[in-house]
């Protein structure tokens, strides 16, 4: 996982799994610029198709990823 900050993200996978949906996420800029990061998102209520490259923000605090989709 990403140390702690705030990161450009774009989604690049999405799938619907057992409790959210699983999301891969490419980060845009900065020291981590093109790396994955994966993790599993609740409460998103979009199709996962929907989600494939859409913009958001991934906020990390603390070890815990919050994933803020735009639109």
């Amino acid at each position: 996982m990403l140390e702690d900050g705030t990161y450009d993200v774009v989604v690049i996978d999405a799938d619907d799994v057992e409790g959210g949906v699983h999301v891969e996420l490419t980060v845009l800029a900065g020291p981590h610029k093109g790396e994955v990061v994966a993790l599993t998102a609740a409460g998103l209520a979009r199709d996962p198709l929907d989600l494939l490259a859409a913009p958001g923000t991934l906020t990390v605090a603390d070890g815990v990823p919050r994933l803020a989709l735009e639109g």
